[in-house]
Formats: C-alpha cells, sequence, structure tokens
C-alpha cells in the first residue's frame, strides 16, 4: 500500500523517554520491519491488537470544517510509547503497524478556497481513495483474526472502518458512535459528516446508536430521517447531562441492547468531550472520565470488533492533553476487552 507508512524501530527508539528500572510500553510493543501483504505479515503473529493512524483532514474539509485531525496520531503515539507496562497495561500482544499519510494531496487541497464547489468536490472524490486503504487495513486486520484500534483523521473514516469489517466478518455490523452529531448527511460526495449514512446505504452497517446528539447543532432534516429509520437510535446529550431526563449508565445499557447481537465498532468522536481540541470544539459536553467509562463499558463486551478515535485536532499548546485523553482511551479499552 502506497499510502501505507510502517512506523519503525527507528522511530520508536527516537520517540521512547526510558527510565533505569522501569519498563516502557514502547519498549515491548512489535513492529513489522517489512510488509507486502498486511494479513500475510499479521496472521501468525502473537498479538491481539493492530493500531495505525490516519494522518488526515481531507474529510473534515470536504465537510466545511476545521482542519488539523491529521495531526491526532503523532500526538496518541508519542504518549502511547511512554506509559509504563506493567501488570495493568501489558504491550506485548499490540503490534502498532504505522500510519496512512497524504500530505502532498493534503497541501494541494486543503490550500484551496473552501467556497468554491470544483474544490469541495476535489476533496470529497479524494476521501474515496481514503475509504479504500481504510478499508483494506481494516478488513485485513480482522481476516487475520486481530482487533483494531484505529486513531486519528476525521470522522469520514468510520464508513471505511464498518465496511472493512462487514467484509472481513461476510456480515453486516453494527456501531456505537459517542458523538455530538449524527454523522447521517446527505450522501452529497464523501465526507467527515456522511460515513454512517453511506455505509447504511451500502448495506454495511445495520443497528446505529448516537450516543449524545447535542441537540442545537442537529437539523430537523436529519431528525425526521433517523426518525423513519429502526435500525438507527440516539439519545441526546442535553436529556442526560442538563435535564435530568435520562440517566448515563441506563442509556449505555440501553444502547448495548441496540448494537450488541452483532459484531460492532466503537466511534469516539472528540467533539463530544468537553473542551477537547478537536475540529467541533465543544464547551459543553461529556467530561474525559465519562468518555473512558463509556470505552470501557462497550469495550469489554465479545462483539466489540475495533475501537476508532476521531477528530482530535491538537495544537502545540494543546499536543499533551490530546496525545494523553487518546492514550487513555486506547488502553480503558484493552484493558476491557482482555489480553
Amino acid at each position: 500500500m502506497q499510502n501505507l507508512i510502517l512506523f519503525t524501530e527507528k522511530e520508536k527508539q527516537h520517540l521512547l523517554k526510558k527510565r533505569k528500572g522501569e519498563s516502557k510500553f514502547g519498549e515491548q510493543i512489535q513492529l513489522i520491519p517489512k510488509l507486502t501483504n498486511i494479513y500475510d505479515a499479521i496472521v501468525n503473529l502473537d498479538v491481539q491488537y493492530v493500531i495505525f493512524g490516519i494522518k488526515e483532514d481531507i474529510g473534515v474539509y470536504a465537510n466545511y470544517g476545521k482542519t488539523g485531525t491529521y495531526k491526532a496520531w503523532d500526538a496518541g503515539l508519542k504518549f502511547l510509547l511512554n506509559i509504563q507496562n506493567n501488570n495493568f497495561t501489558t504491550a506485548k500482544r499490540i503490534l502498532i503497524l504505522g500510519h496512512l499519510e497524504y500530505s502532498d494531496v493534503r497541501k494541494s487541497i486543503i490550500t484551496q478556497d473552501v467556497s468554491k464547489k470544483k474544490h469541495i468536490t476535489k476533496a470529497r472524490d479524494f476521501v474515496e481513495e481514503i475509504d479504500k486503504d481504510v478499508t483494506h487495513i481494516v478488513s485485513s486486520i480482522i481476516r487475520a483474526g486481530k482487533i483494531p484500534i484505529i486513531i486519528g483523521g476525521g470522522h469520514n473514516n468510520a464508513y471505511g472502518n464498518i465496511k472493512g469489517t462487514a467484509l472481513a466478518k461476510n456480515d453486516i455490523v453494527n456501531a456505537i458512535n459517542f458523538d455530538a452529531h449524527t454523522d447521517f448527511r446527505a450522501e452529497e460526495g464523501r465526507h467527515s459528516g456522511n460515513g454512517f449514512s453511506y455505509a447504511f446505504a451500502e448495506g454495511f452497517l445495520k443497528n446505529y446508536f448516537i450516543f449524545g446528539l447535542h441537540e442545537n447543532y442537529t437539523s430537523n432534516t436529519l431528525l425526521k430521517t433517523i426518525k423513519k429509520l429502526k435500525p438507527i437510535k440516539y439519545n441526546t446529550y442535553e436529556a442526560i447531562e442538563v435535564r435530568n431526563e435520562l440517566d448515563f449508565n441506563s442509556e449505555m445499557e440501553t444502547a448495548l441492547n441496540h448494537i450488541s447481537s452483532k459484531n460492532f465498532g466503537i466511534e469516539i468522536d472528540c467533539d463530544a468531550i468537553e473542551n477537547m481540541p478537536s475540529s467541533a470544539m465543544t464547551p459543553s459536553g461529556f467530561s474525559v472520565k465519562q468518555a473512558r467509562r463509556f470505552v470501557h463499558y462497550f469495550g469489554k463486551h465479545k462483539n466489540a470488533t475495533y475501537l476508532h478515535i476521531c477528530e482530535a485536532a491538537p495544537t502545540k499548546k494543546t499536543t499533551t492533553v490530546v496525545g494523553k485523553l487518546i492514550t487513555y482511551l486506547i488502553t480503558d479499552f484493552i484493558r476491557a476487552h482482555g489480553n
């Protein structure tokens, strides 16, 4: 794959901050030195989880959003490698594959005038190329009997995650989305706001639950669309956290009942977390602790098939908070799902 850049031993050593008497997570993870075929390279490896990044924000740009999500992978990787390898967090059954990168194309697209339709069309056309890469990697990992953990990029990548899972399982799949938005917008060309609607329309996604939808940012058109579709359920942030009409724990149970009969993906949009640097940062959202509890709750179910953490957009000043958040969510998922 021309857009997949393997994570190397040299890069790992550069990022590691070793301490005498300590074992760091990055010292124990596995790598692939060469790659011709993802499936063949990992099927016989004694690993359970395969982590890879998507360094792109073209899908966000194509949705008229704030770019910067391509930075999340580097932020998360730096902190993940340097946590402790101990009885709580063992890294020996984790492979860090590498990341997808589209830097040259990104420069030519992101610098264009977003108000011009031809530039948006170009971006949306290229998102379809990213879809193919994500689909292939996710499908290869799952066919090899491993669990993918996907970091970074816009929420457009949910489509590739869902399609890749469905193709690997040869079955339609479900999804839970911790998000302020439905990402179920019109099929108007691929972007970060319609990954789930495309996956649903094309028969890869069956039951879909949106957890914590923000009432201020969901159109009546979308609400009417969702209401007509029985496989799609949601609750709102306001109903849970503002009006206290719904209970967070009970709603997690309700959502799990809706999706757990089949293999399902866990989608975490950092837009839903209060004050988290992201493409649509919110001053009012779920706490980091609630996001972690959410990942743990759904991650411990046997049918949890992948974890995707997306839409984080760190700056130089916020790299630490984003990197630590991503690391916490990854390790919460691994501990919940089991080593």
